[in-house]
């Protein structure tokens, strides 16, 4: 399979995840996981674009601000260039449950609103993520899911992913090995 874009979730898979019902509310909380930059830059240099998308309802709940959020995408923008690497994109949903929005995961607006834009094919993309809802939201879009875990514990799961990989690293040794198809 030719894949022309990732999609990648954040929180868990770009960095370390708040606490349970908390949310990663400014740059100081911000924690880049073991090989995030290396591989990002490997995508970068096969020409896949990198899209993250991700759901930030600490934002509707008014623990953090649109701004507090931008800064933080900002600074994560900053960190990756001085890697060698590079985001293409980040779409983001500030709603909360009970707005109904189209953009929050697992409803799969925020991927495809980054297909149109970027006039992908959504069959030559993958939604990596670490949990249900990340995999849902792929599935949904009608993409190739990879799930980050080190635990079967998905196999109990409504939805299912394509495939799983330790962490982000694995993942795009995955795809550039043409192991996804």
């Amino acid at each position: 399979m030719k894949v022309s874009a990732v999609f990648l979730d954040r929180d868990g898979v770009i960095n370390k995840k708040a606490d349970e019902h908390d949310y990663v509310k400014k740059w100081e909380e911000f924690f880049f996981l073991p090989k995030v930059f290396e591989a990002i830059k490997l995508l970068n240099q096969n020409k896949i674009l990198v899209i993250v998308v991700t759901n930030q309802r600490g934002i509707a709940r008014g623990l953090f601000t649109v701004k507090d959020l931008e800064t933080i995408h900002n600074k994560m923008q900053d960190e990756f260039i001085s890697h060698g690497a590079c985001i293409d994109a980040i779409y983001c949903c500030p709603h909360n449950y009970k707005d109904l929005c189209s953009c929050r995961k697992p409803k799969p607006g925020l991927l495809l609103k980054a297909a149109s834009d970027y006039n992908l094919k959504i069959d030559e993309t993958v939604m990596i993520g670490d949990s249900e809802s990340d995999i849902e939201t792929g599935l949904n879009a009608k993409c190739k899911t990879i799930l980050l875990t080190s635990t079967d514990k998905f196999k109990a799961w409504d939805h299912k992913p394509d495939y799983t990989a330790k962490d982000l690293y694995n993942a795009v040794g995955l795809i550039l090995n043409k192991q996804i198809s």
